[in-house]
């Protein structure tokens, strides 16, 4: 039984291999026919082999804590296109290689609404990626010869969903705007790109030192995408005020507390 849990495992049946007493014990009882066990088995694989996938994908994608859409207050900002956004988790944007770029100020949720996506589609069975701009740019930079960044140009245009956030919180060199528009040119028409940024596209040309770069950039970003736009005050902003409010509130019915007699 040994022997034949350990062939298992070097066939890739790491599922059945895991549950093979539970799967001879179940089958002996229940008296199943060997087409019946071989379904079972089958369908133990079958799951295990979604929950491995599931597993991986997550950790691929680099997400760590985030707010689910659940959360997001819909009310708060003075403007933003909610039947858009919504339409976005249906992921037909993927299925037609097309972007999404989210406009906003700091504090308005255009980070969440990446990071939703990424999950989404990481329980939709795609690879995707959530990284900043400066980690990707590090990243990149960091290659010492032409091959190592060639396979690292290939493996970011590959995934199936990458999101890159605060484009313009940092302005680009002139080597780091071209690995950025290699990696743009590589995925467009291709695969989907999410991109956050608190920039209107006419400012662009503030982050990228060369303007015919960041022309070129903007159009391959624009050219099949769904650009949404927040506007409103910072929701981080209002969260801390709240807080401190409730400090303030808490310190001073402290102090307005009669205290017990000795």
């Amino acid at each position: 039984m040994t022997d034949l849990r350990t062939r298992l495992v070097s066939l890739g049946l790491r599922g059945v291999a895991d549950q093979f007493d539970d799967l001879i014990a179940t089958a002996t009882k229940k008296r199943w026919s060997l087409t019946e066990a071989l379904e079972h088995a089958a369908t133990i694989e079958e799951k295990d082999r979604a929950r491995r996938g599931l597993e991986r994908r997550s950790s691929q994608s680099k997400l760590t804590k985030w707010k689910p859409m659940a959360d997001f207050e819909w009310d708060w900002p003075t403007k933003v296109d909610r039947p858009l956004v919504e339409s976005l988790f249906t992921l037909e944007f993927m299925a037609e290689s097309r972007n999404v770029v989210l406009v906003a100020n700091a504090g308005l949720g255009k980070t969440m609404i990446a990071q939703n996506l990424v999950h989404a589609a990481v329980l939709a069975g795609r690879s995707a990626l959530f990284i900043s701009a400066s980690d990707l740019l590090l990243d990149l930079s960091a290659q010492e010869s032409p091959r190592a960044l060639e396979r690292k140009l290939r493996r970011y245009a590959k995934i199936g969903l990458l999101a890159v956030d605060e484009v313009g919180f940092l302005s680009f060199d002139t080597r780091n705007a071209d690995l950025f528009y290699q990696l743009v040119s590589r995925r467009y028409e291709r695969k989907s790109l999410i991109l956050t940024t608190n920039l209107a596209f006419k400012e662009w040309s503030t982050v990228f030192p060369n303007a015919t770069c960041a022309t070129a950039l903007i159009e391959r970003v624009v050219h099949h995408a769904d650009i949404v736009t927040i506007d409103g005050e910072s929701y981080r902003v209002r969260e801390s005020q709240d807080e401190a409010k409730k400090r303030r509130e808490e310190r001073t019915g402290a102090r307005r507390r009669p205290r017990a007699p000795k």
